[in-house]
C-alpha cells in the first residue's frame, strides 16, 4: 500500500511574534532564508512567509515580498513552496489585500474568508479576483477559524464565487486563549462533523498542544502547518530552539504512521489537481 504523502509546511514567523518573543523569530529576508534552508532539510515543502517593513510591523508590501522570497530563492531554489498571506491583523482592507496579491503574483497564497468576503469589495469582484489567481494557476489556500466559516465558504463555492481547485486551513484555536489547542478543536470541521470535507485540508494549532493537534490531523487525512507563527513551545512546555526543531519532531512523530512529506514539486502537482469535493452534500 502507497504511504500518504503530506503537506508539511513551516510558518516562521506570523505577523504578531517579535525579537523579544523568541531570539530565533526569523525577521528579515537573511534569517528567513536560513529558516527556510533548515526547515526544508527537517522535512518542510511549503514556507507560509509573513514579512515586516522597517519598523518591525507586518506588511503586505508587495517589494517587501520580493525581496524576502529572492533570498529564499536564492538558498533553496524551487525546492520549497513560498506561499505568501493577506491576513489583515487590523491594518488592511480587503481592497488593500486585493492589491497586495496583484501586485505581487505569488506561487501560493493564504486568503481568509472572513478578511475578503462582506467587506468594502463586492463579492462579485473578490470572485473575479479569484478567477485570475485560478488562471494564473495560484495555489490558494483558504484559512478558516470556524465550522460556520467552513460552511460559508463551502456556500460560497457552490454559488461559484470561489473557484477551485483549493485547499482549507483549519486554524484550531486562537491567539491570547488560555488554554493550548487540542485535537479535539478538529472535532467541529467537516471530515469529523460531516464525514468529509468540501476540498483538501490542512490544520494548524496554538501553544505546547500543537504538535498533538497535527499528528492527529495528519493520522486523519489532513495536511499540516507548524512553526513560530502559532507556537514558541515545545510539547513539554519549554521555549524551542527554532522552527525547523519543531519541524523535524512533527516529520519524527509523523514517521511510525508512514506519514511522509512530499516533495515542494509533488505538492505543486496535488494542489493543481485536487479532488472535486465542492458538490453539494
Amino acid at each position: 500500500m502507497t504511504e500518504p504523502r503530506i503537506m508539511l509546511a513551516a510558518a516562521p514567523n506570523g505577523g504578531r511574534h517579535t525579537a523579544q518573543d523568541h531570539p530565533a523569530l526569523p525577521l528579515t529576508p537573511a534569517s528567513l532564508a536560513r529558516t527556510a534552508a533548515e526547515c526544508l532539510d527537517a522535512g518542510a515543502n511549503l514556507l507560509h512567509v509573513h514579512v515586516r517593513d522597517a519598523q518591525g510591523r507586518h506588511t503586505l508590501d508587495a517589494a517587501t515580498y520580493r525581496e524576502a522570497f529572492a533570498a529564499i530563492r536564492s538558498e533553496v531554489g524551487e525546492r520549497l513552496v513560498l506561499q505568501a498571506t493577506t491576513e489583515a491583523l487590523g491594518r488592511y482592507s480587503a481592497a488593500e489585500q486585493l492589491a497586495a496579491v496583484r501586485g505581487l503574483r505569488p506561487e501560493a497564497v493564504s486568503l481568509a474568508v472572513a478578511e475578503l468576503f462582506g467587506r468594502d469589495v463586492p463579492d462579485a469582484d473578490v470572485a473575479a479576483f479569484l478567477r485570475e489567481l485560478q488562471l494564473d494557476q495560484v495555489l490558494v489556500q483558504y484559512i478558516v477559524y470556524s465550522a460556520a466559516e467552513e460552511q460559508r465558504l463551502v456556500a460560497l463555492a457552490q454559488r461559484g464565487l470561489i473557484p477551485g481547485p483549493f485547499w482549507t486551513l483549519y486554524v484550531l484555536g486562537r491567539y491570547g486563549q488560555a488554554r493550548p489547542s487540542t485535537p479535539a478543536d478538529l472535532l467541529p470541521f467537516a471530515p469529523f462533523s460531516a464525514g468529509r470535507a468540501a476540498a483538501p485540508w490542512a490544520a494548524c494549532a496554538f501553544g505546547q498542544g500543537e504538535l498533538r493537534c497535527l499528528v492527529a490531523a495528519a493520522a486523519f487525512g489532513g495536511h499540516v502547518q507548524i512553526g513560530f507563527e502559532n507556537n514558541l513551545l515545545t510539547p513539554e512546555g519549554e521555549p524551542a530552539t527554532s522552527n525547523a526543531e519543531q519541524v523535524r519532531r512533527l516529520r519524527n512523530a509523523l514517521t511510525p504512521l508512514n506519514i511522509m512529506p512530499m516533495s515542494a514539486d509533488e505538492l505543486r502537482r496535488a494542489w493543481l489537481t485536487p479532488p472535486d469535493r465542492t458538490a453539494p452534500r
